[in-house]
C-alpha cells in the first residue's frame, strides 16, 4: 500500500538538490557497495581458509565482516533507485532493502561493542583470558547480537512505506516517512540500538586505557595494536554513527512540526542526505579492525594471496613446458 504525499509546507520545504540525490547517493553508495564486498569477502575468506582453529574474536570478526557483506548487497537497490528516481520493485522489496540497510547497520554497531567488551575482559582479567577466547563464548555472543538487531529493526518493516509523485514511485528512507509514528520508535533505536553500545565502548576502552598505562610491557607491539584498535572503533563510532543518528532526530522533527523556516528545514535535510552514506562507511573502517584484532590476519592474507600466484605460475609453466619442440 502506498502513501500519498504529506501536502504541507514540511515536505516542500524538505526538498534537496537533485545534484545529492541523483549524483551523490548513488555514487557514495556504489563505491560502499564495491569495496565492501569485496573486502568483507576476502576477510571471510581469509579467516575460514588461513585462520582456524577460531577463537571468539576470530568468530566475532567473521560475523561482523558477514553483517558488513549483506549490507554491501543491500546497497545496488538503492544506487539503482537514486540514479532513476523511480522505485519499480514494489513495495514489498523496498521495506526489505530498507530493513536490510538498517539490520546490518545496527548488527556492526553491536559488533564493535561485543569487539571492546572481549577486549577488555582479555586485558583487564588476564588470568580469564583463556576462558574469554573459547570459540563457544563468541558463538553465544553473535547468536545474542543478531537476535537484538532482529529484534530492534523488525518494526521498520511496518514504517517504511513508498509514495507516488506524479508518475514515479518513491521508496522512503525511514525519517522520511509518517513523522510521528518515526519520532518515538527512532529515538528507542537510537538509544538502544547506538548510545548505549557507544556507552560500553567507551567504558571498555577507558579501562583498557588504564591497564595498559599501568602495564610494564606497554609499548609491546602488541599493546601498540590495542591503542590502534580503540582510535578505528572510535573513529567509527563517532566519525560514521554519530552525524548520522543526530541529522536523522533533526530530520524528523523538522517534519513533525512547523515551527523552522523553510530554509533550515532544507539545510537539515540536505545535512542528513550527506550522513546517510557516512554511516555505511564503516564498512570501510572495519577493514582495519581484522588487521589489528591479533589473529596474524594480515600474514593469513599474504600468505593465501602469495598462494594464488604461485598456483597461477604453475598452471602458466605447465602448457609452456609442454609447448617446447620435442629433440630426437
Amino acid at each position: 500500500m502506498t502513501v500519498e504525499p504529506y501536502r504541507n509546507t514540511s515536505e516542500a520545504c524538505s526538498l534537496v538538490d537533485l545534484h545529492i540525490r541523483h549524483r551523490y547517493l548513488p555514487a557514495m553508495y556504489g563505491v560502499i557497495s564495491v569495496v565492501g564486498f569485496m573486502g568483507n569477502l576476502m576477510a571471510i575468506v581469509v579467516y575460514a581458509v588461513k585462520l582456524r582453529p577460531w577463537q571468539s574474536g576470530s568468530v566475532i570478526m567473521v560475523n561482523l565482516a558477514t553483517a558488513d557483506l549483506l549490507y554491501a548487497l543491500s546497497l545496488p537497490f538503492l544506487v539503482y533507485f537514486y540514479i532513476t528516481g523511480d522505485w519499480t520493485l514494489g513495495e514489498f522489496t523496498c521495506r526489505f532493502t530498507r530493513f536490510c540497510f538498517h539490520f546490518n547497520l545496527y548488527g556492526s554497531v553491536l559488533f564493535l561493542a561485543c569487539i571492546a567488551a572481549f577486549r577488555y575482559a582479555a586485558v583487564a582479567h588476564p588470568l580469564r583470558a583463556a576462558r574469554v577466547r573459547r570459540r563457544r563464548r563468541g558463538v553465544w555472543a553473535c547468536l545474542a547480537v543478531w537476535a537484538v538487531s532482529l529484534a530492534e529493526i523488525t518494526p521498520m518493516l511496518s514504517v517504511i512505506t513508498t509514495r507516488r509523485e506524479g508518475n514515479r514511485t518513491l521508496c522512503l528512507d525511514f525519517a522520511s516517512n509518517e513523522p510521528e509514528q518515526v519520532w518515538w520508535y527512532g529515538w528507542l533505536l537510537t538509544a538502544l540500538g547506538f548510545l548505549l553500545p557507544l556507552g560500553v565502548v567507551c567504558w571498555c576502552y577507558l579501562r583498557i586505557g588504564a591497564t595498559l598505562g599501568h602495564s610494564l610491557s606497554a609499548r609491546q607491539p602488541s599493546r601498540v595494536r590495542a591503542h590502534r584498535l580503540t582510535v578505528v572503533v572510535l573513529v567509527v563510532f563517532v566519525g560514521c554513527f554519530l552525524p548520522y543518528h543526530v541529522l536523522r532526530a533533526l530530520r524528523v522533527a523538522s517534519l513533525r512540526g512547523n515551527t523552522m523556516s523553510c530554509g533550515l528545514k532544507r539545510t537539515i535535510n540536505t545535512a542528513y542526505m550527506l550522513s546517510r552514506p557516512l554511516a555505511g562507511l564503516n564498512a570501510f573502517f572495519n577493514m582495519p579492525l581484522y588487521t589489528l584484532a591479533g589473529d596474524k590476519f594480515q600474514q593469513a592474507f599474504s600468505s593465501l594471496v602469495w598462494q594464488k600466484r604461485s598456483i597461477s605460475r604453475r598452471t602458466d609453466v605447465v602448457p609452456a613446458i609442454c609447448s617446447l619442440p620435442k629433440t630426437r
